[in-house]
C-alpha cells in the first residue's frame, strides 16, 4: 500500500506541475498580447498561414501535376486542417468535387485571378493584412487585390445587398477571440485547388483567437445545406510576419489569366 500511495502521490505532484505550467504560460500569453485602447485585442499587422491547406484542405500524398511542369506543378504531401479529416459531401457534391479535381486546371477560380472568398483567402500561400478599427475591421489580401470589411457596429447583421466572391462580414468579439459570421457568396469560390466547393448558401463562423503576441488560432466552421450533411470546421494556426518593413504587395494576376479565359475568343486571321 506504501508504494502504490506512493506512486499514486507521485503522479498527482506531476500532473499539477503540469497544469502549473500550462497555466503559467496561457499567463504569460495573456500578459504578451498587445490591446487596442478598448481593451480588447490588437490584431493589427500582417499575417500568414503556413502549410499547405491552399492546395488541400484535407491529409494527402505527394502527387503528380502538370507532367511538362516537374515537380515544380506537383503536389506536396500535407496534413489536412479540417477537424476528422471528413468533409460531409452529400453524394451528389462528393461526385461534384471530383469533377472538379479532374478539372482543375481551367475550372480553379485561383487559376482564373477570381477573388478567392472566404476561407480560402485566409490560407493562401501570400501574407494578408488586418487593419482594426472601431466600427468596422479591414483585411486586405494581396491575390487579385482582395479586400473585405468586417462590420463590428451592427447589432442585426444586416443581408448582403448582393452575393459577391467575398461576402458579407459581420463580427463580435467573444472573450478576446474575434468572432465572424460571413454570407451572402456567390457559390463559385473553392475551398482548394483539390476542388473542395461549396453552394451560394454557404455561411461561415470565423474565429481569430490570440495565442500570444505573433500567433492567433483561426477557426472556420463551414454550413451549407445544400452540398452538406452538416457542419465541418477546419483550423490552423496563422503567424505574424517579423521582418522589417513587411508589407502587402499586390498580386495583380489577371493578365497572367487572360489566355486561359479569353484565349478562345482570339479573332484568326482570315486566310
Amino acid at each position: 500500500m506504501g508504494f502504490e500511495h506512493h506512486r499514486w502521490s507521485r503522479r498527482t505532484s506531476l500532473a499539477a506541475a503540469a497544469l502549473l505550467v500550462f497555466a503559467n504560460v496561457a499567463a504569460a500569453q495573456e500578459a504578451d498580447l498587445a490591446r487596442a485602447w478598448d481593451g480588447r485585442p490588437d490584431l493589427n499587422g500582417i499575417w500568414q498561414a503556413i502549410g499547405t491547406a491552399h492546395w488541400d484542405i484535407q491529409d494527402h500524398a505527394a502527387a503528380a501535376g502538370l507532367p511538362e511542369m516537374g515537380a515544380i506543378g506537383a503536389i506536396p504531401p500535407g496534413q489536412g486542417v479540417v477537424e476528422g479529416n471528413e468533409i460531409p459531401y452529400q453524394d451528389w457534391a462528393l461526385e461534384q468535387k471530383q469533377r472538379n479535381f479532374e478539372n482543375r486546371f481551367t475550372e480553379d477560380p485561383e487559376i482564373k485571378c477570381y477573388m478567392p472568398g472566404v476561407p480560402r483567402a485566409t490560407y493562401l500561400p501570400y501574407p494578408f493584412q488586418i487593419i482594426q478599427g472601431d466600427d468596422t475591421i479591414l483585411i486586405v489580401y494581396g491575390f487579385a487585390e482582395t479586400s473585405r470589411t468586417i462590420h463590428m457596429n451592427k447589432e442585426n447583421p444586416e443581408p448582403a445587398p448582393i452575393d459577391s466572391w467575398m461576402g458579407r462580414s459581420h463580427g463580435r468579439w467573444d472573450g478576446d477571440t474575434l468572432v465572424v459570421d460571413v454570407a451572402g457568396f456567390n457559390g463559385q469560390s473553392w475551398f482548394d485547388r483539390a476542388g473542395n466547393f461549396a453552394s451560394n448558401t454557404l455561411r461561415v463562423e470565423e474565429r481569430y483567437t490570440p495565442l500570444g503576441p505573433n500567433a492567433m488560432m483561426y477557426e472556420a466552421t463551414i454550413e451549407d445545406p445544400n452540398v452538406f450533411t452538416r457542419p465541418w470546421t477546419m483550423r490552423m494556426p496563422l503567424y505574424r510576419r517579423l521582418e522589417e518593413n513587411v508589407q502587402i504587395l499586390e498580386f495583380k494576376c489577371v493578365e497572367f489569366s487572360e489566355e486561359l479565359i479569353y484565349g478562345h475568343l482570339r479573332r484568326e486571321p482570315a486566310d
